[in-house]
């Protein structure tokens, strides 16, 4: 088992994929912000790359282990320690019975994924153990983890021996930083700002806000130029106004003239009656997911194919064709 001998900011059960298919009915898919990370510590602990792990947020915890167990961390360097040794990063490597995982300050990125072979032992709810915490399913509880709290390991199918030193191609090891570039498809309802407004959205360097979440992603930056119009009956009487809409994961809204864009990552709401400007593509929502306060961001307009070939590419690296 796992025991949380301190909670952190923000750490939870997620899996890669979360539960996709009831959006309609509310329920966001939830699943890991940076599922690329979690799916490549699968990789290294030998699970199927959908199995459930840890999502540590910028504040870590501190984890016991109870028993030993194989391990792997990926995603942001938030200084972890295993006692008083630096841990590997990127690399399957042994914990033993007693020992404790600690974090400290932030490196790079925003998010630390914690893999253990065997994955982390929670009931499925609707064909997934991610945590969606503020509909209160999923995960431990459907909570964030809290100190005291113990977390149940599965059974792994490889040997600890065939899994110790496994380790990602230095060359695939996901790169971190302060300014990032996300490729976005325009509309849904793009017809709400101007040329010139869609063009300041492409070309303005916005900072992320402090209010960041898995519900929402503010960004500062310029106002962006709406078109002259009378909203349709049922919407409000703002520019950005429209009779509801539904949100897809990763859309941009602003929320009224002048009002910081906010984008929807895993946890957000299905729909409402704000314009959508442009969608981030799947793949580039693991770079949202190691975004943090004060960071800057492009958007780059894409077609809707390039974010197909970026997925299949995602997808491609969680295989062991990626390990050294």
């Amino acid at each position: 088992m796992l025991e949380i001998a301190q909670h952190g900011l923000e750490a939870a059960v997620q899996d890669v994929y979360g539960r996709p298919g009831y959006y309609s009915y509310g329920i966001p898919p939830s699943g890991a912000q940076d599922g690329l990370s979690l799916g490549l510590g699968n990789l290294l602990v030998g699970n199927d790359k959908n199995e459930a792990g840890l999502e540590i947020t910028l504040l870590g915890p501190q984890i016991r282990f109870t028993e030993d167990h194989v391990v792997a961390l990926t995603g942001a360097d938030l200084s972890a320690k295993v006692n008083d040794a630096v841990a590997p990063r990127w690399e399957a490597f042994g914990v033993k019975r007693g020992d404790l995982l600690t974090f400290g300050r932030i490196q790079s990125g925003c998010r630390v994924y914690l893999a253990v072979a065997g994955g982390i032992d929670v009931p499925e709810v609707l064909g997934s153990k991610a945590t969606y915490a503020r509909g209160e399913i999923g995960g431990h509880e459907g909570r964030v983890l809290q100190k005291g709290d113990a977390l149940r390991i599965g059974t792994s199918g490889a040997e600890t021996g065939d899994l110790i030193g496994r380790r990602l191609k230095s060359a695939l090891v996901p790169a971190f930083t302060n300014a990032w570039e996300l490729r976005v498809v325009i509309g849904l309802e793009d017809y709400v700002y101007t040329k010139k407004g869609i063009q300041t959205f492409l070309e303005a360097d916005w900072i992320v806000s402090s209010k960041i979440d898995r519900v929402g992603y503010r960004y500062q930056g310029p106002e962006l130029e709406c078109v002259e119009r009378e909203p349709p009956h049922g919407a409000g009487s703002d520019p950005t106004n429209v009779v509801d809409s539904g949100y897809p994961v990763g859309s941009i809204h602003t929320t009224g003239t002048g009002v910081e864009p906010i984008l929807l990552p895993n946890d957000a709401v299905s729909g409402g009656g704000y314009a959508t400007i442009g969608t981030v593509i799947s793949a580039d929502l693991d770079r949202v997911g190691q975004s943090k306060t004060g960071d800057h961001t492009r958007f780059k307009g894409v077609d809707v194919e390039e974010g197909y070939r970026a997925w299949a590419e995602r997808e491609k690296l969680m295989t062991e064709a990626s390990l050294a």
